[in-house]
């Protein structure tokens, strides 16, 4: 795996981490009963985003972490993958009849 492979899997997992997390623990200004005029009452008033990103930024450490090591260790390969999903291979000059 090269480096820009890894940076785009991080940037993956981080963000698809950070999308689950974002309804997590917040207060809308409904909830708090402090409603702005103009606004919707859906509209977050304490959302947390920074102890959130931190958060993020953690799992997603660790969740990359294994990818990496799974992805690198070589325990599957693309064959593999393939043989689960298509059953046996077909040689690539074709079967001759």
């Amino acid at each position: 795996m090269g480096v820009t492979s890894a940076l785009v899997l991080f940037a993956v997992i981080w963000s698809m981490i950070f999308m689950i997390s974002l309804p997590i623990r917040v207060k809308t200004q409904g909830d708090l009963g402090e409603i702005v005029e103009g606004t919707h009452a859906g509209a977050p008033e304490q959302h947390h985003l920074k102890k959130k990103a931190w958060w993020t930024t953690g799992i997603s450490l660790v969740l990359w972490m294994f990818t990496v090591w799974f992805i690198q260790s070589g325990l599957v390969t693309v064959a593999d993958i393939e043989y689960w999903l298509h059953g046996d291979l077909t040689p690539i000059g074709g079967t001759d009849g």
